[in-house]
Protein backbone atom coordinates (compact mmCIF):
# COMPACT_ATOMS: atom_id res chain seq x y z
CA UNK A 1 0.00 0.00 0.00
CA UNK A 2 1.46 3.28 -0.68
CA UNK A 3 1.43 6.04 1.52
CA UNK A 4 1.08 9.92 1.77
CA UNK A 5 1.82 12.19 4.48
CA UNK A 6 -0.42 15.49 3.79
CA UNK A 7 0.22 18.62 6.15
CA UNK A 8 -1.02 21.94 5.13
CA UNK A 9 -1.72 25.55 6.27
CA UNK A 10 -3.81 26.35 2.92
CA UNK A 11 -6.08 23.64 2.72
CA UNK A 12 -7.48 24.83 -0.64
CA UNK A 13 -8.75 21.09 -2.13
CA UNK A 14 -7.24 19.05 0.71
CA UNK A 15 -9.95 17.17 1.68
CA UNK A 16 -11.31 16.19 -1.54
CA UNK A 17 -7.35 15.82 -2.82
CA UNK A 18 -7.30 13.19 0.51
CA UNK A 19 -10.22 11.66 -0.50
CA UNK A 20 -9.20 10.89 -4.00
CA UNK A 21 -6.41 9.25 -2.63
CA UNK A 22 -7.56 7.27 -0.55
CA UNK A 23 -10.05 5.71 -2.77
CA UNK A 24 -7.33 4.38 -4.77
CA UNK A 25 -5.91 2.71 -2.09
CA UNK A 26 -3.53 4.92 -0.27
CA UNK A 27 -2.59 5.17 3.45
CA UNK A 28 -2.62 8.61 4.83
CA UNK A 29 -0.83 10.28 7.60
CA UNK A 30 -1.37 13.62 9.03
CA UNK A 31 -1.15 16.02 11.67
CA UNK A 32 -3.14 18.79 13.31
CA UNK A 33 -4.85 20.76 11.75
CA UNK A 34 -5.09 18.88 8.31
CA UNK A 35 -5.74 15.85 9.89
CA UNK A 36 -8.53 17.59 11.84
CA UNK A 37 -10.04 18.60 8.63
CA UNK A 38 -9.77 14.99 7.19
CA UNK A 39 -11.00 13.73 10.51
CA UNK A 40 -13.96 15.95 10.27
CA UNK A 41 -14.14 15.45 6.69
CA UNK A 42 -14.80 11.57 6.92
CA UNK A 43 -11.29 10.85 5.10
CA UNK A 44 -9.88 8.27 7.36
CA UNK A 45 -6.09 9.41 8.57
CA UNK A 46 -3.64 7.74 10.26
CA UNK A 47 -1.87 10.56 12.81
CA UNK A 48 1.89 10.82 12.81
CA UNK A 49 2.49 10.81 15.90
CA UNK A 50 0.90 7.17 15.97
CA UNK A 51 3.49 6.05 13.43
CA UNK A 52 6.58 7.52 15.11
CA UNK A 53 5.33 6.30 18.68
CA UNK A 54 6.24 10.17 20.16
CA UNK A 55 3.90 12.83 20.72
CA UNK A 56 3.96 16.01 19.78
CA UNK A 57 6.30 18.53 21.88
CA UNK A 58 6.71 22.07 22.40
CA UNK A 59 3.51 23.42 21.52
CA UNK A 60 3.29 21.52 17.91
CA UNK A 61 6.96 22.42 17.15
CA UNK A 62 8.36 19.44 16.84
CA UNK A 63 5.43 16.59 15.14
CA UNK A 64 7.37 15.33 12.42
CA UNK A 65 11.25 15.36 13.26
CA UNK A 66 11.63 11.92 13.40
CA UNK A 67 13.77 8.76 11.68
CA UNK A 68 10.59 7.24 10.57
CA UNK A 69 9.57 10.21 8.66
CA UNK A 70 12.67 11.10 7.54
CA UNK A 71 13.37 7.85 6.96
CA UNK A 72 10.57 7.05 4.78
CA UNK A 73 10.43 9.84 2.68
CA UNK A 74 14.44 9.76 1.85
CA UNK A 75 14.82 5.44 1.40
CA UNK A 76 15.54 4.76 -2.23
CA UNK A 77 13.44 1.93 -3.42
CA UNK A 78 16.65 -0.77 -3.87
CA UNK A 79 17.19 -3.50 -2.17
CA UNK A 80 19.92 -1.82 0.59
CA UNK A 81 17.40 0.98 1.72
CA UNK A 82 14.15 -1.22 1.90
CA UNK A 83 16.42 -3.63 4.04
CA UNK A 84 17.35 -0.83 6.32
CA UNK A 85 13.90 0.67 6.40
CA UNK A 86 12.59 -3.17 7.59
CA UNK A 87 15.88 -3.23 10.35
CA UNK A 88 14.41 -0.37 11.98
CA UNK A 89 10.43 -0.88 11.44
CA UNK A 90 10.35 2.31 9.10
CA UNK A 91 7.75 1.76 6.94
CA UNK A 92 8.15 4.27 3.02
CA UNK A 93 6.50 7.67 2.71
CA UNK A 94 5.58 7.86 -1.58
CA UNK A 95 3.87 11.11 -1.53
CA UNK A 96 4.52 14.29 0.63
CA UNK A 97 1.95 16.73 0.17
CA UNK A 98 2.95 19.92 2.56
CA UNK A 99 2.77 24.18 2.47
CA UNK A 100 4.18 25.98 5.03
CA UNK A 101 3.12 28.52 8.07
CA UNK A 102 2.09 31.74 6.74
CA UNK A 103 4.64 33.79 7.33
CA UNK A 104 4.14 36.47 4.69
CA UNK A 105 0.72 37.35 5.86
CA UNK A 106 1.60 36.96 9.09
CA UNK A 107 4.28 39.57 8.74
CA UNK A 108 1.99 41.53 6.37
CA UNK A 109 -1.04 41.27 8.89
CA UNK A 110 1.73 43.74 11.16
CA UNK A 111 1.84 41.22 14.05
CA UNK A 112 4.65 41.33 16.25
CA UNK A 113 8.06 39.74 15.95
CA UNK A 114 6.94 36.69 18.95
CA UNK A 115 4.04 36.06 16.55
CA UNK A 116 6.43 36.20 13.50
CA UNK A 117 8.81 33.54 14.80
CA UNK A 118 5.84 31.48 15.71
CA UNK A 119 5.01 30.65 12.05
CA UNK A 120 8.35 30.87 11.02
CA UNK A 121 8.05 26.76 9.53
CA UNK A 122 10.61 24.29 10.88
CA UNK A 123 9.25 20.73 10.01
CA UNK A 124 7.67 21.81 6.57
CA UNK A 125 10.55 22.90 4.69
CA UNK A 126 12.39 19.35 6.13
CA UNK A 127 9.72 17.07 4.90
CA UNK A 128 9.44 18.91 1.47
CA UNK A 129 13.18 19.03 0.67
CA UNK A 130 13.64 15.42 2.08
CA UNK A 131 10.77 14.78 -0.46
CA UNK A 132 12.34 16.68 -3.42
CA UNK A 133 15.95 15.25 -2.78
CA UNK A 134 14.14 12.19 -3.43
CA UNK A 135 12.07 12.79 -6.55
CA UNK A 136 12.83 9.70 -8.05
CA UNK A 137 10.82 7.53 -5.54
CA UNK A 138 8.76 10.15 -3.54
CA UNK A 139 5.95 12.72 -5.24
CA UNK A 140 6.34 16.28 -3.50
CA UNK A 141 3.66 18.49 -3.94
CA UNK A 142 3.66 22.31 -2.79
CA UNK A 143 1.17 23.51 -4.82
CA UNK A 144 -2.88 22.21 -4.61
CA UNK A 145 -2.09 23.39 -8.91
CA UNK A 146 -0.73 19.85 -8.92
CA UNK A 147 -2.92 17.75 -6.82
CA UNK A 148 -4.55 16.23 -10.07
CA UNK A 149 -1.27 15.39 -11.40
CA UNK A 150 -0.88 12.97 -8.35
CA UNK A 151 -3.60 11.12 -8.93
CA UNK A 152 -2.90 9.67 -12.10
CA UNK A 153 -1.71 5.72 -12.40
CA UNK A 154 2.31 6.73 -13.30
CA UNK A 155 3.56 10.21 -12.95
CA UNK A 156 6.81 10.49 -15.38
CA UNK A 157 10.10 11.33 -14.08
CA UNK A 158 9.97 14.28 -15.82
CA UNK A 159 7.38 15.49 -13.81
CA UNK A 160 8.45 14.14 -10.42
CA UNK A 161 11.38 16.65 -11.01
CA UNK A 162 9.21 19.43 -11.89
CA UNK A 163 7.71 19.09 -9.04
CA UNK A 164 10.95 19.02 -7.07
CA UNK A 165 11.92 22.40 -8.54
CA UNK A 166 9.05 23.30 -7.55
CA UNK A 167 9.39 22.36 -3.98
CA UNK A 168 13.21 23.97 -3.91
CA UNK A 169 11.90 27.31 -4.91
CA UNK A 170 8.91 27.36 -2.62
CA UNK A 171 11.20 26.34 0.27
CA UNK A 172 13.92 29.12 -1.10
CA UNK A 173 11.52 31.76 -1.06
CA UNK A 174 10.10 30.92 2.49
CA UNK A 175 13.31 31.32 3.26
CA UNK A 176 14.62 34.49 1.76
CA UNK A 177 11.12 36.25 3.27
CA UNK A 178 12.11 35.14 6.39
CA UNK A 179 15.44 36.24 5.97
CA UNK A 180 14.63 39.83 4.83
CA UNK A 181 12.08 39.98 8.02
CA UNK A 182 14.97 39.29 10.13
CA UNK A 183 17.20 41.78 8.27
CA UNK A 184 14.81 44.43 8.48
CA UNK A 185 14.02 44.71 12.20
CA UNK A 186 18.21 44.20 12.37
CA UNK A 187 18.36 47.21 10.31
CA UNK A 188 21.40 46.03 8.33
CA UNK A 189 20.51 47.34 4.86
CA UNK A 190 22.81 45.88 3.15
CA UNK A 191 24.37 42.33 4.58
CA UNK A 192 27.05 40.26 3.07
CA UNK A 193 24.37 37.99 1.57
CA UNK A 194 20.90 38.43 0.56
CA UNK A 195 17.64 36.47 -0.63
CA UNK A 196 15.25 38.28 -3.02
CA UNK A 197 11.93 36.39 -1.79
CA UNK A 198 10.32 36.49 -5.34
CA UNK A 199 6.59 35.41 -5.93
CA UNK A 200 4.74 35.72 -9.44
CA UNK A 201 2.05 37.73 -9.52
CA UNK A 202 0.94 37.24 -13.09
CA UNK A 203 2.47 36.64 -16.34
CA UNK A 204 2.53 39.47 -18.84
CA UNK A 205 1.48 39.13 -22.42
CA UNK A 206 5.05 40.57 -23.36
CA UNK A 207 7.81 42.73 -22.14
CA UNK A 208 9.20 46.25 -23.00
CA UNK A 209 8.68 44.72 -26.89
CA UNK A 210 6.75 42.20 -28.30
CA UNK A 211 9.64 40.02 -28.35
CA UNK A 212 10.58 39.57 -24.80
CA UNK A 213 8.50 37.39 -22.82
CA UNK A 214 7.91 38.88 -19.52
CA UNK A 215 6.39 38.58 -16.07
CA UNK A 216 5.84 40.41 -12.55
CA UNK A 217 7.22 39.59 -9.23
CA UNK A 218 6.36 40.58 -5.77
CA UNK A 219 8.76 41.05 -3.30
CA UNK A 220 8.77 40.17 -0.27
CA UNK A 221 5.31 40.41 2.18
CA UNK A 222 4.38 43.02 0.65
CA UNK A 223 4.00 44.04 -3.02
CA UNK A 224 3.53 48.14 -2.46
CA UNK A 225 0.93 50.76 -3.74
CA UNK A 226 1.39 49.72 -7.99
CA UNK A 227 1.50 45.91 -7.80
CA UNK A 228 -1.42 45.45 -4.71
CA UNK A 229 -3.74 48.01 -6.72
CA UNK A 230 -7.10 46.51 -7.35
CA UNK A 231 -7.38 46.28 -11.36
CA UNK A 232 -11.25 48.17 -11.75
CA UNK A 233 -11.94 48.18 -15.23
CA UNK A 234 -10.04 48.08 -18.62
CA UNK A 235 -6.92 45.38 -20.10
CA UNK A 236 -4.91 43.91 -18.37
CA UNK A 237 -1.46 46.09 -17.12
CA UNK A 238 1.57 45.49 -19.15
CA UNK A 239 5.06 45.03 -18.87
CA UNK A 240 5.38 49.17 -19.56
CA UNK A 241 1.94 49.84 -17.38
CA UNK A 242 3.38 48.77 -14.66
CA UNK A 243 6.39 50.56 -15.23
CA UNK A 244 4.94 53.55 -16.00
CA UNK A 245 2.41 53.43 -13.28
CA UNK A 246 5.26 53.09 -10.17
CA UNK A 247 7.03 56.22 -11.84
CA UNK A 248 3.81 58.30 -11.48
CA UNK A 249 2.72 56.95 -8.36
CA UNK A 250 5.76 57.91 -6.58
CA UNK A 251 5.71 61.21 -7.78
CA UNK A 252 2.34 62.46 -7.05
CA UNK A 253 2.69 60.73 -3.42
CA UNK A 254 5.10 63.44 -2.95
CA UNK A 255 2.58 66.31 -2.67
CA UNK A 256 0.27 66.88 -0.06
CA UNK A 257 -2.34 68.87 -1.84
CA UNK A 258 -4.16 67.71 -4.49
CA UNK A 259 -2.15 66.64 -7.66
CA UNK A 260 -1.75 64.72 -11.00
CA UNK A 261 1.08 63.42 -12.61
CA UNK A 262 1.15 62.01 -16.47
CA UNK A 263 3.89 60.07 -16.82
CA UNK A 264 5.27 58.90 -20.77
CA UNK A 265 8.26 56.35 -20.84
CA UNK A 266 8.83 56.40 -17.01
CA UNK A 267 9.00 60.55 -17.61
CA UNK A 268 6.81 63.06 -15.83
CA UNK A 269 5.39 64.80 -19.45
CA UNK A 270 2.82 66.92 -16.96
CA UNK A 271 2.79 67.67 -13.40
CA UNK A 272 0.01 69.98 -11.80
CA UNK A 273 -1.20 70.91 -8.38
CA UNK A 274 -5.04 72.03 -7.95
CA UNK A 275 -7.64 73.17 -5.61
CA UNK A 276 -9.50 69.43 -6.65
CA UNK A 277 -8.80 66.76 -9.00
CA UNK A 278 -9.75 67.77 -12.15
CA UNK A 279 -8.13 71.20 -11.92
CA UNK A 280 -4.94 69.01 -11.12
CA UNK A 281 -5.94 67.03 -14.34
CA UNK A 282 -6.56 69.40 -16.62
CA UNK A 283 -3.54 71.05 -15.63
CA UNK A 284 -1.07 68.13 -15.88
CA UNK A 285 -2.91 67.35 -19.57
CA UNK A 286 -2.54 70.99 -20.95
CA UNK A 287 1.42 71.41 -19.57
CA UNK A 288 2.05 68.82 -22.94
CA UNK A 289 -1.01 67.70 -24.48
CA UNK A 290 1.07 65.81 -27.33
CA UNK A 291 3.11 63.46 -24.83
CA UNK A 292 0.02 62.88 -22.61
CA UNK A 293 -1.41 61.43 -25.35
CA UNK A 294 -1.10 57.32 -24.37
CA UNK A 295 0.57 58.29 -21.27
CA UNK A 296 -0.46 56.92 -17.59
CA UNK A 297 -1.79 59.49 -15.16
CA UNK A 298 -1.99 59.44 -11.43
CA UNK A 299 -4.20 61.43 -9.37
CA UNK A 300 -3.17 61.31 -5.15
CA UNK A 301 -7.36 62.10 -4.44
CA UNK A 302 -9.58 60.06 -5.06
CA UNK A 303 -11.42 59.99 -8.90
CA UNK A 304 -14.72 61.82 -9.26
CA UNK A 305 -17.46 61.55 -11.84
CA UNK A 306 -16.48 65.19 -13.06
CA UNK A 307 -12.84 64.30 -13.45
CA UNK A 308 -13.84 60.92 -14.75
CA UNK A 309 -15.55 62.79 -17.51
CA UNK A 310 -12.54 65.84 -18.08
CA UNK A 311 -10.36 62.95 -19.82
CA UNK A 312 -12.50 62.33 -22.39
CA UNK A 313 -11.04 63.11 -25.77
CA UNK A 314 -7.43 62.06 -24.49
CA UNK A 315 -6.56 58.04 -24.85
CA UNK A 316 -4.96 57.18 -21.61
CA UNK A 317 -3.30 53.61 -20.28
CA UNK A 318 -3.86 53.64 -17.39
CA UNK A 319 -5.47 55.86 -14.51
CA UNK A 320 -4.65 55.02 -11.20
CA UNK A 321 -5.89 56.85 -7.65
CA UNK A 322 -5.93 56.41 -4.13
CA UNK A 323 -10.07 55.33 -4.77
CA UNK A 324 -12.43 55.81 -7.24
CA UNK A 325 -16.17 56.98 -7.29
CA UNK A 326 -18.79 54.18 -8.37
CA UNK A 327 -20.46 57.18 -10.53
CA UNK A 328 -16.52 57.70 -11.78
CA UNK A 329 -16.04 53.83 -11.90
CA UNK A 330 -19.31 53.14 -14.06
CA UNK A 331 -18.61 56.55 -16.60
CA UNK A 332 -14.91 54.96 -17.29
CA UNK A 333 -16.31 51.45 -18.02
CA UNK A 334 -19.02 52.68 -20.35
CA UNK A 335 -16.85 55.31 -22.38
CA UNK A 336 -13.40 54.13 -21.75
CA UNK A 337 -13.51 50.35 -21.67
CA UNK A 338 -9.68 50.28 -22.50
CA UNK A 339 -8.63 52.17 -20.45
CA UNK A 340 -6.76 50.20 -17.13
CA UNK A 341 -8.51 51.92 -13.92
CA UNK A 342 -6.43 51.38 -10.72
CA UNK A 343 -7.45 51.79 -7.13
CA UNK A 344 -4.12 52.02 -6.02
CA UNK A 345 -2.12 49.68 -2.55
CA UNK A 346 -1.53 50.79 0.47
CA UNK A 347 1.59 51.92 0.62
CA UNK A 348 5.15 50.33 0.82
CA UNK A 349 8.12 51.66 3.25
CA UNK A 350 10.62 50.33 1.55
CA UNK A 351 14.47 51.61 2.02
CA UNK A 352 16.34 49.34 -0.39
CA UNK A 353 15.69 49.26 -4.44
CA UNK A 354 17.61 46.92 -6.39
CA UNK A 355 18.56 47.29 -10.06
CA UNK A 356 19.27 44.02 -12.38
CA UNK A 357 22.70 43.73 -14.10
CA UNK A 358 24.18 40.86 -16.16
CA UNK A 359 24.51 38.42 -13.86
CA UNK A 360 23.73 40.53 -10.24
CA UNK A 361 21.97 43.50 -8.69
CA UNK A 362 23.06 47.09 -7.70
CA UNK A 363 21.07 47.71 -4.44
CA UNK A 364 20.93 50.99 -2.55
CA UNK A 365 18.63 53.44 -0.43
CA UNK A 366 15.69 54.45 -1.61
CA UNK A 367 16.23 58.56 -2.86
CA UNK A 368 13.50 59.56 0.08
CA UNK A 369 15.47 62.60 1.06
CA UNK A 370 12.38 65.22 1.97
CA UNK A 371 12.71 68.99 1.30
CA UNK A 372 12.41 69.71 4.96
CA UNK A 373 15.94 67.52 5.22
CA UNK A 374 17.09 70.10 3.18
CA UNK A 375 19.45 73.09 3.75
CA UNK A 376 18.03 75.15 0.68
CA UNK A 377 20.94 78.03 0.54
CA UNK A 378 20.61 81.10 -1.79
CA UNK A 379 23.44 82.35 -3.03
CA UNK A 380 22.95 85.38 -5.88
CA UNK A 381 21.70 88.63 -4.67
CA UNK A 382 18.12 88.30 -6.19
CA UNK A 383 16.07 86.67 -3.38
CA UNK A 384 13.16 84.66 -4.97
CA UNK A 385 9.85 85.48 -4.76
CA UNK A 386 7.17 83.88 -2.08
CA UNK A 387 5.65 82.18 -4.57
CA UNK A 388 9.05 81.70 -6.69
CA UNK A 389 10.01 79.89 -3.50
CA UNK A 390 6.83 77.51 -3.71
CA UNK A 391 7.65 76.57 -7.60
CA UNK A 392 11.35 75.88 -6.75
CA UNK A 393 9.78 73.44 -4.34
CA UNK A 394 7.32 72.30 -6.62
CA UNK A 395 9.78 71.70 -9.71
CA UNK A 396 12.45 70.55 -7.38
CA UNK A 397 10.21 67.62 -6.85
CA UNK A 398 9.31 66.91 -10.37
CA UNK A 399 13.31 67.04 -11.36
CA UNK A 400 13.86 64.45 -8.69
CA UNK A 401 11.76 61.58 -10.45
CA UNK A 402 13.06 62.82 -14.35
CA UNK A 403 15.28 60.68 -15.85
CA UNK A 404 18.91 62.42 -15.79
CA UNK A 405 19.99 64.61 -16.90
CA UNK A 406 16.73 66.67 -16.68
CA UNK A 407 15.76 70.36 -16.23
CA UNK A 408 12.00 70.81 -15.13
CA UNK A 409 10.41 74.34 -15.96
CA UNK A 410 7.66 75.18 -13.82
CA UNK A 411 5.13 78.06 -13.10
CA UNK A 412 1.92 78.34 -10.67
CA UNK A 413 2.09 74.75 -9.59
CA UNK A 414 2.08 73.50 -13.25
CA UNK A 415 5.46 72.12 -15.31
CA UNK A 416 5.33 73.99 -18.18
CA UNK A 417 8.71 72.42 -19.94
CA UNK A 418 10.42 68.86 -18.90
CA UNK A 419 13.68 67.99 -20.59
CA UNK A 420 14.48 64.80 -19.10
CA UNK A 421 17.06 61.74 -20.13
CA UNK A 422 19.52 63.53 -21.95
CA UNK A 423 23.02 62.88 -22.38
CA UNK A 424 24.30 66.44 -21.60
CA UNK A 425 22.47 69.49 -19.29
CA UNK A 426 22.04 71.49 -21.73
CA UNK A 427 20.45 69.92 -24.13
CA UNK A 428 17.53 68.60 -21.35
CA UNK A 429 17.40 72.61 -20.39
CA UNK A 430 17.23 73.46 -24.40
CA UNK A 431 14.46 70.23 -24.61
CA UNK A 432 12.54 71.73 -21.81
CA UNK A 433 12.87 75.75 -23.33
CA UNK A 434 11.57 74.28 -26.30
CA UNK A 435 8.74 72.63 -24.91
CA UNK A 436 7.48 75.37 -22.82
CA UNK A 437 7.46 77.71 -25.52
CA UNK A 438 6.84 81.35 -24.22
CA UNK A 439 5.39 79.93 -20.84
CA UNK A 440 9.33 79.63 -19.97
CA UNK A 441 9.07 83.73 -18.96
CA UNK A 442 8.44 84.09 -15.50
CA UNK A 443 8.95 80.18 -14.67
CA UNK A 444 11.14 78.54 -12.41
CA UNK A 445 13.96 75.97 -13.52
CA UNK A 446 14.92 72.83 -11.62
CA UNK A 447 18.10 70.40 -12.13
CA UNK A 448 18.32 67.25 -10.53
CA UNK A 449 22.24 68.30 -10.62
CA UNK A 450 24.40 71.18 -10.59
CA UNK A 451 25.46 72.66 -13.91
CA UNK A 452 29.35 71.82 -14.97
CA UNK A 453 29.37 75.53 -16.82
CA UNK A 454 26.86 78.64 -17.42
CA UNK A 455 25.37 77.51 -20.33
CA UNK A 456 22.11 76.59 -19.02
CA UNK A 457 21.93 80.01 -16.78
CA UNK A 458 22.52 82.00 -19.84
CA UNK A 459 19.95 79.80 -21.85
CA UNK A 460 17.17 80.46 -19.11
CA UNK A 461 18.37 84.15 -18.83
CA UNK A 462 17.51 84.34 -22.51
CA UNK A 463 14.09 82.95 -21.92
CA UNK A 464 13.06 85.02 -19.05
CA UNK A 465 13.15 82.21 -16.68
CA UNK A 466 13.02 84.13 -12.94
CA UNK A 467 14.87 81.37 -10.67
CA UNK A 468 16.95 78.58 -10.55
CA UNK A 469 17.23 75.67 -8.10
CA UNK A 470 20.25 72.98 -8.55
CA UNK A 471 22.48 71.29 -6.37
CA UNK A 472 25.73 73.16 -6.65
CA UNK A 473 28.74 71.45 -6.21
CA UNK A 474 30.66 72.01 -9.42
CA UNK A 475 33.96 73.70 -10.03
CA UNK A 476 32.68 76.13 -12.05
CA UNK A 477 29.82 76.99 -9.36
CA UNK A 478 31.33 80.61 -9.42
CA UNK A 479 30.91 81.44 -12.82
CA UNK A 480 27.70 80.23 -13.15
CA UNK A 481 26.37 82.01 -10.06
CA UNK A 482 28.32 84.96 -11.49
CA UNK A 483 26.03 84.37 -14.58
CA UNK A 484 22.76 84.64 -12.76
CA UNK A 485 23.91 87.65 -11.18
CA UNK A 486 24.99 89.16 -13.92
CA UNK A 487 21.60 87.88 -15.50
CA UNK A 488 19.61 89.16 -12.73
CA UNK A 489 18.04 85.92 -12.00
CA UNK A 490 18.29 84.48 -8.40
CA UNK A 491 19.73 80.88 -7.63
CA UNK A 492 18.95 78.25 -4.81
CA UNK A 493 21.73 75.62 -4.06
CA UNK A 494 20.46 72.43 -2.35
CA UNK A 495 23.38 70.24 -2.16
CA UNK A 496 22.04 67.66 -2.64
CA UNK A 497 21.67 65.81 -6.20
CA UNK A 498 19.39 63.34 -7.34
CA UNK A 499 20.39 61.64 -10.51
CA UNK A 500 17.78 59.08 -11.92
CA UNK A 501 19.26 56.47 -14.24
Amino acid sequence: MKRALISVSDKSGVVEFARALSEQGWELLSTGGTLAALQEAGVAATKVADVTGFPEILDGRVKTLHPKIHGGILARRDEGHLAELAEHDIAPIDLVCVNLYPFRETVASGADLTEVVENIDIGGPAMIRAAAKNFADVLVLVDPADYPLALQPDVPLSERRRLAATAYAHTSSYDAAITAYLSGTSGEDFPAEVSLPLTQVAPLRYGENPHQPATVYRLGAQSGPVLDAEVLAGKPMSFNNYADTDAAWALVSEFDTPACVAVKHANPCGVALGDTPRQAWERARDADTLSVFGGVVALNRPLDLETAKSTRGTFLEVLIAPDITEEALNWLREKKPDLRVLRAGPSLASRIEYRALVGGFLAQRRDDRPWDDLCPEVVTQKQPSEAEWQDLHFAWTVAKHARSNNVVLARGGVTVGVGAGAVSRIWAAERAVQNAGELARGSVMASEAFFPFDDVVRLAGSVGVAAIIQPGGAKRDPEVIAAANELGLSMVLTGSRHFKH
